[in-house]
């Protein structure tokens, strides 16, 4: 059977987080994952969503997610950041992540989105390959900074 790709609905989160908590395991950061379900839900299905996501279902399970949100370049304009893209490990290599990121880059088409972003970590091998048959740019040039709230919340 071939999965299907569709926009996620508010039913989808705990399947999404669950894909979550699986892909920070896979990236052997299993305590970091501190989101909810509840968070989830009021962020991404509100009037004003801080993400947005597509799911793959096959055979009525969700097998992968794509979470994405629009953002702002001051030198590209608008454009669509692409925080994840998570295949169940059984289901990796069949084509999924390729219909869920041509999912995301047509929503950045229909946007008018000036760029498509998105990171993938250095030792993550299979997904760099993935990228670079879309011919991706991938900039050694950048770093990711980040503070995590207990920071701004000491900080700020």
């Amino acid at each position: 059977m071939e999965s299907i790709i569709r926009i996620a609905e508010k039913r989808d989160v705990p399947y999404m987080l669950a894909l979550i908590k699986e892909l920070a395991a896979y990236e052997k950061a299993p305590l970091e994952v501190t989101n909810t379900i509840e968070r989830m839900e009021a962020d991404g299905f509100s009037g004003h969503p801080s993400f947005f996501a597509h799911v793959a279902e096959l055979e009525g399970a969700i097998v992968g997610v794509a979470i994405y949100y629009k953002a702002y370049s001051t030198w590209k304009g608008n454009y669509i950041y692409l925080d994840d893209i998570i295949i169940t490990a059984e289901m990796r290599g069949k084509g999924i992540g390729k219909k869920l990121f041509d999912a995301v880059g047509a929503f950045a088409k229909d946007c008018n989105a000036n760029l498509l972003r998105w990171h993938v970590l250095e030792w993550n091998e299979p997904a760099i390959n993935f990228y670079k048959k879309y011919d991706a740019t991938l900039d050694p040039e950048w770093i990711t900074c980040k503070l995590k709230k207990e920071q701004l919340e000491s900080l700020f």
